[in-house]
């Protein structure tokens, strides 16, 4: 179906910069976005939506997020990240069945569409078995998110079961869903050791993946060795996201962008779980292209606009003059770059993939919205997000989301939550 956005308030562009434009359209044909400007004609059979009152921009792009975590949001407020990998990823994790993974998943991708987030990267380490990966794509593809999934094995067999499984997924799952796309999470050579680390890149290698990791947010001593094992390896090169790299010095973040490596960051719970003062403002003046992080619901928020003013105001505090609009890109185009999808999405370009979202600005939170970058990035919140597409399909409709059975998904939710957490 062809869509015109007609007469939003303003339409935000994020490449190169975003521009702010009054009362233009915004015209979708067959999922992509054709053009943008004032008074577009509309298509034969197109659906007009009203943009009066709202700013339109490209989708947010969530770079680094454990998404099966919506079974235990909230469980471990003021916890410390030693607390996190004890309590969450060695106690409730493996509690998780298929079902349950394919709850948290759903509901938690169904949370990033009712944000504003079109797009995000699945860092998915409960990949206990076959059937939790089955669960795992089920609920993506279900819930009509444009979705990277960051595969990580997580089964018994150690280095032969990462070749034959991670196999196995690409076999089962890459080009079958335009939307949802596959990435190596690799535990990396700071987590899981240098051995196991080795088969990681070797299979993100020979399938022609891209590899996430965490790598750079464990003290200074082990981003610097973490970092001399790929290079002695040939590992470090381009197609390598970073998550927390805040513990590498300037003259490394340096090497990362010259390698064309990328930066996730993950302001609050970085923050809050001792992992290190966000590089956010300092991978960014090196070069490298840094996107945003929910992480985990666990201990912190899920939605982007948390994620801009956590950003904003702690690069803020350390003297940074890191702007509204940089945050922003961060949140868009730099986010699809990251997870490797900023020829798809990220921005208003004609061509790319129609992941749009519309935001009041004629709320209480919002009004009158002199700028409409500062509006977003410092006063916004969800209950602002109107209207969103992901590939031209409309899944948010003036503050509803359509397609799902909301009360249903949080009842699959609770009884999930009350199994794991039992």
């Amino acid at each position: 179906m062809n869509i015109l956005l007609r007469g939003a308030a303003a339409v935000l562009d994020t490449d190169p910069l975003p521009s702010v434009t009054g009362h233009t359209d915004v015209l979708v044909e067959d999922g992509l976005i054709s053009a943008v400007g004032t008074g577009l004609p509309s298509p034969p059979g197109a659906e007009v939506i009203d943009a009066t009152g709202r700013i339109v921009l490209p989708g947010f792009v969530d770079t680094h997020r454990h998404t099966w975590q919506a079974t235990i949001r909230a469980i471990a407020p003021d916890i410390s990240f030693p607390g996190y990998l004890e309590r969450v990823l060695g106690g409730l994790a493996p509690r998780h069945r298929p079902e349950d993974v394919y709850a948290g998943n759903l509901a938690g991708a169904l949370e990033c569409l009712n944000a504003g987030i079109t797009t995000l990267l699945d860092w998915s380490h409960v990949q206990f078995s076959p059937a939790h990966t089955e669960a795992t794509v089920a609920a993506l593809r279900a819930s009509g998110i444009r979705a990277v999934l960051g595969y990580c094995y997580g089964g018994p067999d150690g280095p032969e079961g990462i070749a034959k499984e991670g196999r196995r997924v690409h076999r089962a799952y890459a080009g079958v869903d335009p939307l949802v796309t596959l990435a190596v999470a690799a535990l990396g050579p700071e987590i899981a050791g240098e051995g196991l680390a080795a088969h990681e890149w070797r299979l993100a290698r020979d399938l022609g993946l891209p590899v996430t990791v965490h790598m750079g947010g464990h003290g200074r001593d082990s981003a610097e060795r973490g970092l001399a094992f790929l290079r002695e390896n040939g590992l470090f090169g381009p197609g390598i996201t970073y998550v927390h790299p805040n513990h590498y010095t300037d003259d490394d973040l340096k090497r990362i962008a010259d390698s064309g490596g990328t930066a996730s960051v993950s302001p609050l719970v970085e923050v809050e779980l001792g992992i290190g003062y966000p590089a956010t403002g300092r991978a960014r003046a090196a070069g490298v292209p840094t996107g945003l992080s929910a992480d985990t619901v666990a201990s912190g928020p899920g939605d982007m606009f948390g994620l801009m003013r956590a950003a904003y105001t702690l690069e803020r505090a350390r003297g940074s003059e890191v702007t509204t609009r940089d945050v922003l890109r961060m949140a868009t185009i730099e986010g699809a770059e990251v997870v490797g999808l900023g020829e798809v999405t990220g921005s208003l370009r004609v061509g790319k993939q129609a992941d749009l979202v519309l935001v009041r600005a004629d709320s209480l939170a919002t009004a009158p919205a002199h700028d409409p970058v500062g509006a977003l990035v410092l006063s916004a919140d969800t209950s602002c997000v109107d209207t969103v597409l992901v590939a031209g399909r409309v899944v948010k409709r003036d503050g509803r989301l359509l397609h799902h059975d909301v009360p249903a998904v949080l009842a699959s939710l609770r009884e999930s939550a009350a199994h794991v957490a039992a």
